[in-house]
């Protein structure tokens, strides 16, 4: 089908901000034209896209199936254009890294500094989210390269680049509040504790709902927010018994960890990249810096 890539372009505005005026602007013409726009690819598709109304306007169910798979195209077309417009970096364009604030935090940080200092001229862009949103944005081009929680269900294998850390999942609790100390605790006996985790959308959630199933237990969680710094700042003044990454609370000397009867399975932190798009320069240097660890 011989379709002008001018239309999938308004396409992808509109369909980007849900409103014709938007696109116009962002597009720099007419909203007629757009909408002009429009009504030509849906004619040339035989079916409608979007559904208008005074108030708001929605993508229809073909409508979605076209922008996953424009929007892609999309990013991959920006993508090409920033690296050709880089020249003045020595091949070198734009990094753009997707990765949740704790393992930006308590990970990326010093890897940037590396990265920043090496190739100075080079900008870093980072866009947080959870380790499965991370992923979607990986998916749809967005960003070049994700470091992300392992197992994540909704990674794709092929995207995995390398292993860059081994870590362990622990249960913190402030001694004042809960006197555990001494004592090795069963997930039985901490369902009767206010828990706190983060959210069900997080692959930490995933991950310890699983091992309560495993055990045939049903985990309910008193608290369920989307960081684990909060987290952390909660178990801090007694609200409940926190589930973070090990390497968040290695320095804290107001908490400890709790033995658990039930050993936790070691998970990891990994490197992953589109393997559907080019590499680009920017995004090997990088990976080159992240150490590579056994799993």
């Amino acid at each position: 089908m011989d379709i002008n890539y001018e239309l999938y372009k308004v396409f992808y505005y509109v369909a980007s901000s849900l409103s014709f005026s938007e696109a116009s602007k962002k597009l720099f013409i007419s909203q007629s034209a757009v909408s002009q726009s429009i009504k030509t690819l849906e004619r040339k598709l035989e079916q409608p896209l979007f559904i208008r109304s005074t108030k708001k306007v929605q993508l229809t169910p073909a409508g979605k199936v076209l922008l996953k798979h424009v929007e892609p195209a999309m990013n991959l077309i920006a993508r090409g254009e920033g690296q050709l417009l880089d020249a003045s970096n020595l091949g070198l364009g734009q990094l753009h890294i997707g990765a949740s604030d704790t393992i930006c935090r308590y990970f990326l940080v010093p890897f940037f500094k590396e990265f920043h200092k090496k190739f100075p001229n080079v900008p870093i862009k980072v866009t947080n989210g959870t380790s499965i949103n991370c992923v979607d944005l990986l998916s749809q081009g967005k960003v070049d390269l994700i470091v992300t929680n392992f197992p994540n269900s909704h990674l794709n294998p092929s995207y995995l680049q390398k292993t860059v850390a081994n870590f362990n999942d622990v249960f913190v609790a402030n001694p004042d509040y809960f006197n555990l100390t001494q004592k090795e605790i069963s997930f039985e006996e901490l369902k009767h504790y206010p828990l706190m985790m983060l959210e069900r959308k997080s692959t930490t959630s995933e991950f310890l709902h699983k091992q309560f199933l495993q055990h045939q237990l049903e985990l309910l969680p008193e608290i369920e927010l989307s960081s684990n710094d909060l987290l952390i700042d909660m178990a801090k003044i007694g609200l409940g018994i926190a589930f973070v990454p090990d390497y968040c609370v290695k320095d804290s000397s107001e908490l400890f960890i709790l033995n658990t009867k039930e050993k936790m399975p070691t998970r990891q932190m990994v490197a992953s990249v589109n393997t559907s798009l080019p590499l680009s320069p920017s995004t090997k240097a990088f990976l080159d810096l992240l150490p590579t660890v056994e799993n």
